[in-house]
């Protein structure tokens, strides 16, 4: 029960962006920005901690190179997600609503490496190399991430006259395929366990590469200190999180 409800938190971050359709007309900047940090803050220090340090200790359990499936891993998951972002539209609305259809896809298949990364962490918890606090923490880092990506979505729609219940409906689709895809990873590790250390790699390499190309940019800036503080807080609490109760 612990395990299920911990791959359905993404997706509840998602919802929870999508209902702001009934409160707000757009998502405040600074309150985003402070998500967002806070998110990349945390899914940085789980990355290194609770995903390629396991990755590592697992495969010298294993006896073979250590490095091997972190490195490997790490590679596969980062360049999934470059090949998504090349190949697909920029997550973002159009004015008119001509591209809200693509948008919406965009955010979906971006969220499937997301959602196979947060069932990599629980595989890991299950097997008793990553523990509790660390795999929900990665669960919610993704899931703050998420808030915005469920507005984005929702409050364009119903800014172009969609019902807002229809819009939020749209907007919590979006993030459906989260649990899935975090099932589907649970599987994949439970049968192969030899192929857990280069899972946890892989959703380190998928989390990275959000960190990077998606969160940081919109954080940085001159007058985003808090966003900047935010990211540096939330991976003082996931590091220390880690360490304290590993």
């Amino acid at each position: 029960m612990e395990s299920i409800f911990g791959l359905l938190v993404p997706f509840l971050g998602t919802s929870l962006g999508a209902v702001c359709v009934f409160f707000l007309r757009t998502l405040n900047t600074a309150v985003e920005k402070l998500l967002l940090g806070f998110a990349a803050g945390v899914m940085t220090a789980a990355s290194v901690w609770s995903l390629l340090l396991p990755a590592i200790d697992g495969a010298q359990e294993m006896g073979i190179p250590a490095f091997l499936p972190a490195a490997t891993g790490f590679a596969v998951g980062f360049g999934l997600l470059m090949v998504l972002d090349h190949y697909l539209p920029e997550p973002q609305f159009v004015p008119g609503g001509t591209k809200s259809s693509m948008m919406l896809l965009a955010v979906t298949l971006h969220n499937i490496p997301e959602g196979m990364a947060v069932g990599a962490a629980f595989a890991g918890l299950l097997s008793g190399n990553v523990i509790p606090a660390a795999a929900f923490a990665l669960a919610a880092g993704i899931a703050i991430q998420n808030i915005p990506e469920g507005a984005i979505i929702s409050l364009p729609l119903a800014g172009c006259g969609m019902k807002k219940g229809r819009a939020f409906l749209v907007g919590v689709g979006s993030g459906a395929v989260e649990p899935v895809g975090a099932a589907l990873m649970l599987v994949l590790t439970g049968l192969l366990q030899p192929l857990l250390p280069y899972c946890l790699a892989f959703a380190a390499g998928a989390m990275l590469y959000v960190v990077a190309e998606q969160l940081l940019p919109d954080v940085g800036g001159r007058r985003s200190l808090r966003g900047v503080a935010a990211f540096a807080v939330g991976f003082l609490i996931m590091m220390t999180l880690d360490v304290a109760l590993g």
